[in-house]
């Protein structure tokens, strides 16, 4: 019996990490709730990730982007170059660039911040995935498997985008249809209280977003 308890633990330590770690924090988030402040400079760095994630696909720029939730994965963004910038399309779209130092490994997003560049992530076995996808696929279902984070792939083959979320993968997804996923898992289904309290900043955030990409069209006319 006591080999056969240790047995289950090694066999479903992810699984055992992920529920503690998931029960702390929304326990942490419940008791002091989430500011106001947070929900909007979230939901704007959403669309400066789908406005990156957009120009990249536009190019066939291969890209890895995980988005921290709940459960903390600093141990994969000490795998990684420490950035701790602010959220940019220019700093992404620049980081993926082909031959640059940082384009090969994952982005980490975490706290509203771009944490890290360049990281590894735990790939999906084979049996996981199908077998017509590469290695920034297997990885970003890998990671969605072993946390809660949302992972953002752009393929380097045919620049398509798709997403990682709890182990599945929902493949050739539009620009509007990944906001509003990323939205949906990132804000509105954590905090509903405060996503309902900020519905009105939202025309203000797409305003702010638009003048961001009508700037970037007149610069390279």
């Amino acid at each position: 019996m006591n080999w056969g308890v240790i047995l289950l633990i090694i066999i479903f330590q992810p699984e055992i990490r992920r529920a503690l770690e998931q029960l702390g924090t929304n326990k942490f988030t419940k008791l002091f709730g989430m500011d106001k402040d947070i929900v909007t400079k979230t939901k704007e760095d959403i669309y400066k990730i789908a406005i990156a994630v957009e120009e990249l696909a536009k190019t066939k720029t291969g890209a890895l982007i995980v988005i921290e939730r709940d459960i903390k994965i600093k141990d994969i963004a000490l795998t990684g170059v420490a950035i701790d910038s602010e959220v940019s399309p220019q700093l992404l779209v620049n980081i993926f660039v082909p031959n640059t130092p940082l384009h090969d490994g994952a982005v980490i997003i975490s706290d509203n911040k771009i944490s890290a560049a360049a990281c590894m992530l735990p790939l999906a076995g084979d049996t996981d995935i199908d077998t017509g996808l590469g290695t920034r696929h297997r990885a970003a279902i890998g990671m969605s498997k072993e946390s809660d984070a949302i992972v953002v792939v752009v393929s380097e083959e045919t620049g398509k985008i798709s997403i990682a979320k709890d182990g599945t993968l929902i493949a050739d997804v539009r620009e509007d249809v990944l906001k509003k996923i990323l939205i949906s898992n990132i804000v509105t289904k954590r905090f509903p209280e405060k996503e309902n309290n900020t519905s009105g900043t939202f025309d203000k955030i797409k305003e702010k977003i638009k003048k961001i990409k009508n700037k970037k069209t007149k610069d390279q006319v």
